[in-house]
């Protein structure tokens, strides 16, 4: 147990909530980043909602990314900084750079604030859309000696901002880190249970899937992961010595098809899956649908490619073992039916 006080940012986010779990769970105190200190409410109720009351344990700073006020006192006498808050919008941007500049900047801000701090380690979260993104290969496993192509096809503004971001991070740790250590998560689809139901756009493709929203499953692959793991991972590379300097893929296997996704739900759920659709479509069927629809647009390239991200690394560096595709899926399902996000 340590007493270590550790800088979490965007603790209203998914994965940002769950680390902040983990955190408390082994004894840390918590000061969280929010843009509106307004909403420590809403956060100390998700926290509740994942077992825990910490009360002064945990403390709130207001930041942004896009803004210098507010990182300087945030990060004053924390020995570790997650960084986590990234912007990830449900449908793409009309201007890439409305993704790219914060995420890049707001990463550089937390990294001179961590820095000038006296902070250990920063832990970055990052994404597998920095690893396999932009290529021409249609089947593949990733590692960590990966990176997408920012200039390559099909990358979308979310998978530029997550590798420009990082690519920035490691530079300025290299150039101007001044003995800051920094580690980088990259996580897979995230599932796994929401605590609220203002939740990640990761777990659109479950709740989508439950709403029977769509007609059929798109030929889409995901590698994914349970955000309780993403966030065990970001713990342990915080103060493991073989985490520092280090990229960690967060995947629980091989990709799946999205289809494989719905009959999961179905094999499990029963009756409150009766919505999901048990079908792939076929590809012009997808094309058409995107037509009228431009959130379909940013996929479109990536029908039928099959990305497998390799969480070898993380588990063997860290004796990291992931929670299996199947109960993540079975999670987020029904953290969604218990939470009134698929009403």
């Amino acid at each position: 147990m340590s007493t270590d006080l550790v800088l979490v940012t965007g603790g209203s986010g998914f994965i940002a909530t769950h680390c902040i779990l983990k955190l408390l769970a082994q004894g840390y105190r918590v000061r969280t980043t929010v843009r509106n200190l307004a909403r420590e409410g809403e956060v100390r109720a998700m926290l509740k909602a994942g077992g825990a009351e910490p009360g002064d344990r945990l403390t709130f700073a207001a930041a942004e990314l896009s803004r210098d006020e507010g990182w300087a006192g945030a990060a004053q006498g924390c020995a570790y900084v997650l960084h986590v808050a990234s912007p990830i919008p449900p449908t793409q941007p009309k201007n890439e750079n409305d993704l790219i500049i914060p995420a890049r900047e707001g990463a550089l801000r937390v990294l001179k604030a961590a820095r000038d701090a006296g902070a250990k380690r920063v832990v970055m979260t990052s994404s597998v859309a920095s690893v396999g993104y932009g290529k021409n290969t249609q089947e593949k496993t990733y590692t960590e000696e990966d990176w997408s192509d920012v200039n390559g096809r099909s990358m979308s503004a979310y998978a530029k901002s997550k590798t420009i971001a990082e690519r920035a991070a490691w530079d300025f740790v290299a150039k101007e880190g001044r003995g800051l250590e920094l580690a980088t998560i990259l996580p897979a689809l995230v599932l796994g249970p929401v605590l609220s139901p203002d939740f990640s756009p990761s777990v659109l493709v479950v709740q989508r899937l439950m709403m029977g929203a769509m007609p059929g499953c798109p030929k889409l692959y995901f590698s994914v992961v349970d955000v309780r793991d993403v966030a065990e991972l970001h713990v342990r590379a915080m103060t493991s010595p073989a985490a520092a300097g280090q990229r960690l893929i967060a995947s629980a296997g091989n990709s799946v098809p999205m289809v494989e996704i719905a009959r999961i739900l179905k094999r499990r759920l029963g009756a409150a899956a009766a919505k999901v659709p048990a079908r792939e479509l076929p590809n012009w069927m997808v094309w058409l649908a995107s037509w009228s629809n431009p959130e379909i647009k940013q996929f479109l390239g990536e029908l039928g490619v099959v990305k497998h991200m390799s969480g070898a690394k993380a588990q063997r560096l860290l004796n990291w073992t992931p929670i299996t595709i199947e109960e993540a899926t079975v999670a987020a399902a029904q953290s969604l039916i218990a939470t009134g996000a698929l009403k």
